[in-house]
Order: C-alpha cells, then sequence, then structure tokens
C-alpha cells in the first residue's frame, strides 16, 4: 500500500507497561532490531507485544531479544515470518560492553521498553538496563499515581 504524497503515515509506538510497573529502569538504550520480510508491515499496522519480552546475551557478544511477539501479517503468503522468535539487536561494541558488564550484576535485566519506527523508516526497540521493583515498591508507585491523578482533578474544577 503505497502513501500519497499529502497522507502522512502514523507514528508507531508500542510501550511495554508491564516493564514500567515491574522494574525500575537505570540506564535506556536504543537498538535497531534485525527484521525478515512481513515483519516490518506487522509493526506498521500495531500488531506487536514487548509483555513477556527481554534481552539476553549469545556467547559471541551480540545481543538478542526473546519472546517479542510481531504477529503475522494479514496480507502476507506463505513466505509469512514466525510471530516468536529471537531477533538479533543492533548496538555499537561500546554499548554492549556496558551492557554485557552491568548485566552481571545481581538482580539487574535488560528488557525492551518500547517499539518504534525512525524518521528513516527504520524499526528500534529501546531496551533497559533494568532492576526488579519489590512490592513496596509497586505500591508506592500506585500511590503517587492516585495523588496525582486527584490533584489533577482538584485543579480542573
Amino acid at each position: 500500500m503505497a502513501h500519497a504524497k499529502d497522507d502522512k503515515p502514523k507514528h508507531i509506538n508500542i510501550q511495554n507497561r508491564r516493564a514500567r510497573f515491574e522494574y525500575a529502569f537505570l540506564v535506556n538504550y536504543t537498538a535497531g532490531i534485525v527484521l525478515k520480510g512481513t515483519e516490518i508491515k506487522s509493526i506498521r499496522v500495531g500488531s506487536v507485544q514487548l509483555g513477556d519480552g527481554f534481552c539476553v546475551f549469545h556467547p559471541d557478544g551480540s545481543l538478542w531479544a526473546h519472546n517479542i511477539t510481531i504477529a503475522q501479517y494479514t496480507e502476507g503468503t506463505y513466505n509469512n515470518h514466525e510471530p516468536i522468535r529471537p531477533r538479533k539487536l543492533l548496538l555499537n561494541k561500546r554499548e554492549l560492553k556496558q551492557l554485557a558488564g552491568k548485566n552481571q550484576e545481581q538482580g539487574l535485566t535488560i528488557v525492551p521498553v518500547r517499539l518504534f519506527v525512525s524518521d528513516r523508516g527504520f524499526a528500534k526497540l529501546e531496551i533497559a538496563l533494568a532492576k526488579g521493583k519489590k512490592l513496596y515498591d509497586k505500591r508506592d508507585d500506585l500511590k503517587a499515581k492516585d495523588q496525582k491523578r486527584e490533584m489533577d482533578r482538584a485543579r480542573d474544577y
């Protein structure tokens, strides 16, 4: 489907809200993602789930994203892609070394935070080095969110 010159494509911004609730983010990185065939078309439609995703280093030093579901493209043929498969992430060597060093620490993990399409049309995955929140941290976040909502309501009236 071709876009007319005056027709602006919609911005793709798929958030992992569950990760924001479950983890405290320490450092964020933006990584390219290696896709096959019809995956970019499914991303542009918005058929992506990041909820169960995580990132792992392979023995060769590359970073891979697992459990990210990109639904099959509805218009795809027999060449359609697999919905769940490991996908290689593209970072420069300095960033990979930093992440590998920090990832060895106890209790830290790398989670996908957001999937978006850049201005040039490339799919990008924002990942974060994260530490799991305790139950009381989650309660504090919910309490602060409720208080902010109440303040906004009071200001509106």
